[in-house]
């Protein structure tokens, strides 16, 4: 397996010096080709002809292609069902304002297209999550890998992507196909006894319209999938499946590693990019401004010079350091409800069934609820999920 991961950064290597060979006849260098003197061809060759009212073209168009990824990322993690609603008010609007122009039949296929996308379950963002990830990983092992390796990067951290790509998929596998603790005649006794009702947010003798099942304390049902699931937290496109009491554990561990696989190959791609750049002296470097002087450049010019020379891994680093910072947030989210014992749908609707009055509130314990029982009983309700009267009674 090493030797054919030689084989191939040889022949990138081969490859990418011919190329640099190319660029060196062209200005009359000479010497052996290196990665500092392609960028000194670069440096060279644009030298005489960057001007300051241009220099940042391809950085702000990398910078419009970051806005842009992270809204679409932001609005997928939010297009949950708690925002359904205000969606809704919103395509009420939109389609009342361009109604008039629009075709019957498109309209009708636009709104069971969206119908079909967010209230039934459906593979478009399980497929989207896997040619997304095979985009990343096509870009690290294509260019990114060759070049570390041959820059004599240890061969052990190259590989570590690709471990946490295993586990990661294990993990993902087990969210999308095992039970979330659906709620069913065989054991919906048993579970009325799991979780005490707290009167505010679980009513007693509340019937689920759907089941046709007493809601159980802490259930909900889903109307993605339509079933009432045990402990229920949300339901994730991502894993087109729900997130409830006996699959939160394999949940966390999904978003753990996953964010791993983020930090790991943003790492290794700037560590690559820093290792070049200071290989070709860039922070040393001066380009010509508009008045004919020699300038020296900033971060701003090496970061626009980074990306000419290698676009597609500027690109890739860019889309894996904004799902590194959204992972990290929802990531710390979760793990912040796990030592509290809450879940995502408790987390949502607390505003809103808050309670005001002294008298109309049971006694609950400092962190403002009533199933936290101190952050090692939480950890190992989820690590073994209560399915029984053990705990609660």
């Amino acid at each position: 397996m090493i030797e054919g991961f030689r084989g191939l950064a040889q022949k990138s290597q081969g490859q990418r010096k011919s190329s640099m060979i190319a660029l060196k006849g062209g200005v009359g260098l000479r010497g052996p080709v290196t990665y500092s003197s392609c960028f000194l061809v670069l440096s060279r060759g644009s030298e005489g002809i960057l001007k300051r009212g241009k220099e940042m073209d391809f950085l702000i168009l990398f910078l419009i292609y970051v806005a842009l990824s992270l809204s679409c990322m932001v609005v997928a993690i939010k297009f949950s069902r708690q925002c359904q609603e205000c969606f809704a008010r919103i395509s009420h609007r939109m389609t009342q304002m361009i109604g008039p122009v629009i075709p019957r039949w498109l309209q009708v296929a636009v709104q069971m297209a969206l119908h079909r996308l967010i209230h039934q379950r459906n593979s478009f963002f399980l497929a989207l999550h896997l040619v997304l990830e095979v985009a990343v990983y096509g870009e690290y092992s294509w260019e990114v890998f060759p070049y570390c390796l041959e820059l004599g990067f240890t061969f052990s951290i190259l590989l570590l992507p690709y471990i946490l790509m295993l586990g990661k998929m294990y993990f993902f596998y087990l969210c999308c196909t095992s039970d979330p603790g659906i709620i069913s005649l065989t054991n919906h006794k048993r579970l009325l006894k799991v979780y005490a009702y707290d009167g505010i947010l679980y009513q007693r003798a509340c019937i689920c319209s759907t089941c046709k099942l007493v809601k159980p304390a802490r259930s909900k049902h889903c109307r993605v999938c339509n079933r009432c699931v045990h402990r229920f937290d949300h339901h994730c496109v991502w894993v087109n499946n729900c997130i409830g009491a006996l699959n939160i554990r394999y949940f966390l561990l999904y978003l753990v590693i996953l964010l791993g696989m983020a930090a790991a190959v943003g790492t290794v791609t700037v560590s690559f990019l820093v290792h070049v750049a200071l290989m070709s002296n860039l922070p040393q470097a001066m380009y010509v401004n508009n008045d004919g002087e020699h300038v020296p450049v900033g971060i701003l010019f090496i970061v626009q010079k980074l990306f000419l020379t290698f676009p597609r891994i500027l690109f890739m680093l860019g889309f894996t350091l904004l799902s590194f910072f959204l992972l990290a947030g929802y990531t710390t989210f979760h793990l912040f409800l796990v030592m509290t014992n809450r879940t995502s749908n408790e987390w949502y609707k607390k505003n809103k069934y808050r309670c005001h009055g002294d008298n109309s509130c049971p006694d609950r314990p400092r962190w403002g609820h009533l199933y936290h029982k101190g952050f090692i009983t939480n950890m190992k309700e989820i690590i073994c999920p209560v399915t029984s009267q053990k705990i609660f009674r």
